[in-house]
């Protein structure tokens, strides 16, 4: 059985809520820097815009930003925008962006990074309620209750 690697570099956008990261992924142009800046006027904090370093340490993820672009955002219109940024923050979810998802999901879906399993949702990033449905499933999973 192949070794799991120690670290990845993700292309996704990620934010810290709560001192959580959430990894938003999807295809280029899908909107998770749209979605991180709607999640950042909520109250999340930047750790990453667009690629994001996943690392294993002991037994827990946490991510953070490539050195090159850490503290930078690409917000369209403006270009690359200085934010606050955190680094190091556990990571807790993973967004699948997508343009159209189930409306109820059949089980819960799980992804293995870096060797350790986190949990899958889908959303549809540029709905208005995105960011609360983002903000939501972190709470199903702080409350042990299955997220879709």
């Amino acid at each position: 059985m192949p070794r799991a690697l120690s670290s990845e570099t993700l292309h996704a956008t990620s934010v810290a809520i709560g001192g959580r990261a959430v990894l938003l992924c999807g295809v280029s142009g899908i909107g998770k820097s749209d979605l991180a800046l709607r999640l950042i006027d909520r109250g999340a904090v930047l750790i990453s815009d667009d690629y994001t370093l996943v690392k294993r340490v002991e037994g827990q993820l946490v991510a953070t930003a490539p050195a090159t672009i850490i503290g930078k955002m690409e917000v369209r219109g403006l270009g690359i925008v200085a934010m606050p940024h955190v680094a190091d923050v556990p990571v807790a979810l993973i967004v699948d962006l997508f343009d159209k998802v189930d409306r109820m999901p059949l089980e819960p879906v799980m992804r293995t990074v870096a060797g350790i399993n986190v949990r899958v949702v889908k959303i549809a990033p540029l709905e208005a309620s995105a960011p609360i449905k983002v903000e939501l499933a972190l709470r199903m999973l702080d409350q042990g209750g299955d997220t879709p």
